[in-house]
């Protein structure tokens, strides 16, 4: 009696009823099990439970909840006298869910019990390796953000599923002329691989009615370039069922008057998306919150749910023909149409507020306006996790319009959701390995990606990836763009575990590490910048050829400037890229930052957009202990208060400000007068914002007031977003170093 209660009694005690707790204090052994607590049976209840129960869950998840509560499920196999009849009553109870069994006596040992069975059946995955690449925590303590949905799988799974015959299931000469059997079907020869790595990429310029200037380019052989048709057709696209009844309801916001009848799609939609239908990169550097955001995600967002219904629709086909042929595993080798692992689609979004719309419109192209509406599992807590409350939000909060429309809703930049996609139905919270589209910012994915020498880090979720969307590119420049290099470069490689794919599924451009060369990336930003052109150039190496859109601004943002104001342009002189940061250091202490040491030069604002030149230029004010004061994104509102108020009032001869604190606060610097570009803005429009904050403490001194701004031929793309592609360009060919623009006159 006392080896029995040493070994297990402390599980024992918060597992069993107050009536088997005095059964084996007052008899030192278990209480028999089918001795009922109370008139309703709720202890059957979690004899289901034990070792020996038939459950609809993987062999994996049951012996996981065996470990979580060995200790009772020992006691429960050492019971030998439960009647038939009450075997059948537990049978009866078990498709009972657990939410709908009560415990009239208020056992609370039983309630407990019950929880844990029920977390432990909710949110373990069947792989550790399927819960968003990571191995899984104790389940007591799993936040929120890791949870997967393991409940759904046998309901989602491409192996265990058929085709159903209103599924859109496409017939031989449609199949022939659909541009995702052409991609995929595509077969390359490894001369064509060597040509296309050692070669350089040949271009040819066209001009389109609404993307204005594109840039056709490939490393293959043969490219081939096209002009949009002025009418188009549906059925010409080959969309998906239901896709084609469905998507004029979720885009008619964006359509009007006769538009709305003669097409589908706006103009600039019809452009974009022949594009993105014919499998080609492209890369679209107009995106902007205000003018076109939600335009371009709505045609994207269809050209990712039709890829993924006509990819699972291919499967689940060929699931069908392998039934009626009785072929097992591995017996047939004509059924090629999958990857090596499940995911096709990653769409990258910087804020939990652009993934909600993401998958609300997913839900609104499957469905439409349908009176039969899809089921969508895990919606209530994807909700709740991803929206956000209005009244959370400053009343007074007074920002630009292109703040608000950037920063509304759930701004939480570290997230990441799999959504599984099966005919009319829609699973969040999916596993990364059941899934077929991934959502995730550029944090969420470096945090599961790891790096070099860290035990817990998975990247084979990304070896299959078809289709990768990068959405407001401009922004991961001010999050953390290493992040997004960080996932370019762990794109396409060879998993490191076959995740119980079949192989004789798998296609061969797949199974030779070829995926790179057939997936298409979809980038699409808000400005030029010569890094994510560097990443496009450098990362899109699809077979079909990219397509870039390279327009050039005309007027600049230096025609905003609504102050009287002198523009000092400064060119410094570098010998390569790698020296340019150097080069413009000491340009600005030995000839810029002398004429401003004077007393008479006060109210100086430096103007930073890089933090490591912010913080080489805060080490070398201190080290020559300059009367300065700065602000960065990591300043303590207290500190930015007190900073903003020294500068005010003069106490404070220099003030450092980072692009990066302008682009999250937008807050208006006051009591500037002397200006100084330290390098251009990555966003042009910051520019004019900066230069109009001059009167906003106008004093009578606007005659004193000056701008000095550094450039190299370097920065010739923001050169020419600040000041005009004409002006750039003689300023880049001129021999003088200096030019000056007066903004304002009257």
């Amino acid at each position: 009696m006392g080896k029995r209660r040493n070994r297990g009694r402390s599980q024992l005690l918060s597992t069993m009823t107050k009536k088997q707790k005095k059964h084996l204090r007052d008899f030192g052994e278990e209480h028999p099990f089918y001795d009922r607590v109370s008139k309703k049976e709720v202890k059957p209840q979690i004899c289901q439970l034990s070792e020996s129960s038939d459950t609809s869950h993987s062999e994996s998840e049951s012996e996981s909840e065996q470990e979580h509560v060995s200790g009772y499920y020992r006691l429960l196999a050492t019971l030998k006298n439960v009647s038939e009849e009450e075997e059948d009553e537990e049978e009866d109870d078990s498709a009972v869910s657990d939410g709908d069994i009560s415990d009239e006596d208020g056992d609370e040992d039983v309630q407990v019990e019950e929880e844990i069975a029920e977390s432990a059946e909710t949110q373990e995955p069947d792989d550790p390796k399927e819960k968003d690449g990571e191995e899984p925590p104790d389940t007591s303590q799993k936040s929120p953000e890791e949870f997967t949905d393991a409940k759904h799988e046998s309901l989602f799974s491409l192996e265990t599923n058929f085709l159903e015959e209103d599924s859109g299931g496409s017939s031989s000469q449609r199949t022939s002329q659909d541009p995702f059997q052409q991609h995929v079907n595509k077969e390359l020869k490894e001369k064509d691989i060597q040509a296309a790595t050692s070669s350089s990429p040949t271009s040819q310029q066209l001009k389109w009615p609404i993307l204005g200037q594109l840039v056709f380019s490939s490393k293959f052989r043969k490219m081939e370039t096209f002009k949009p048709p002025k009418d188009i057709d549906l059925k010409s696209l080959h969309l998906q069922k239901p896709l084609e009844s469905t998507w004029g309801k979720t885009n008619s916001q964006f359509l009007s008057g006769p538009q709305k009848s003669n097409s589908p799609f706006t103009p600039l939609q019809k452009e974009l998306f022949l594009i993105m239908n014919s499998y080609r990169d492209l890369f679209y550097p107009e995106r902007t919150a205000l003018k076109n955001g939600e335009e371009i995600r709505h045609v994207y967002c269809l050209h990712a749910i039709n890829h993924v219904l006509k990819a699972n629709a291919q499967v689940l086909a060929n699931n069908s023909r392998r039934r009626s042929q009785k072929l097992g595993v591995g017996e047939d080798d004509d059924f090629r149409d999958q990857g090596l692992t499940r995911p096709k689609v990653l769409i990258v979004v910087p804020f939990r507020e652009a993934a909600l719309r993401v998958v609300q419109l997913f839900i609104s192209l499957l469905e439409g306006d349908s009176k039969k509406k899809i089921i969508v599992s895990n919606k209530k807590r994807f909700q709740g996790e991803y929206g956000s409350d209005p009244e959370e939000r400053p009343p007074n909060l007074k920002r630009p319009e292109d703040y608000e429309a950037v920063f509304v809703g759930n701004i939480d930049d570290h997230f990441r959701i799999g959504v599984a996609i099966l005919q009319r139905s829609i699973r969040l919270y999916a596993p990364f390995y059941s899934s077929d589209i991934l959502i995730a910012s550029p944090l969420g994915l470096r945090t599961i990606i790891g790096g070099e020498g860290e035990k817990k880090r998975d990247f084979d979720f990304l070896s299959s990836v078809e289709l990768l969307i990068i959405d407001q590119a401009d922004i991961y420049l001010m999050q953390n763009w290493e992040h997004v290099l960080h996932l370019m470069n762990h794109m396409n490689l060879l998993p490191l575990d076959s995740h119980g794919v079949d192989f004789s599924r798998v296609r061969m451009w797949s199974l030779n590490n070829w995926s790179r060369y057939y997936r298409q990336t979809l980038l699409f930003g808000a400005l030029q910048d010569a890094q994510i052109n560097s990443l496009f150039n450098r990362h899109c190496t699809n077979a079909q050829g990219q397509v870039a859109v390279r327009n050039v601004p005309v007027t600049g943002a230096i025609s905003h400037v609504l102050v009287q104001l002198p523009h000092v342009f400064q060119r410094m002189e570098a010998q390569d890229l790698a020296s340019v940061i150097d080069a413009r250091f000491h340009f600005f202490v030995n000839k810029i930052l002398p004429q401003y040491r004077d007393a008479v030069m006060s109210h100086t604002l430096i103007y930073v957009p890089s933090y490591f030149d912010f913080v080489r230029l805060r080490n070398y004010f201190k080290k020559e202990e300059l009367n300065f004061t700065h602000i960065c994104e990591y300043t303590q509102k207290s500190g930015v208060s007190r900073a903003r108020h020294f500068f005010l009032q003069g106490e404070k001869q220099f003030l450092l400000l980072t692009e990066r604190f302008h682009f999250y606060k937008r807050y208006t610097i006051k009591g500037i007068r002397n200006l100084i570009f330290y390098e251009l803005p990555t966003y042009p429009h910051f520019y004019s914002e900066v230069c109009n904050m001059l009167r906003a403490t106008s004093r009578g001194e606007e005659a004193t007031w000056t701008c000095t701004v550094l450039y190299s031929k370097y920065d010739a793309q923001r050169l020419a977003a600040v000041v005009g592609v004409e002006r750039a360009a003689q300023m880049l060919r001129s021999p003088k170093n200096v030019h000056l623009f007066i903004t304002g006159e009257k």
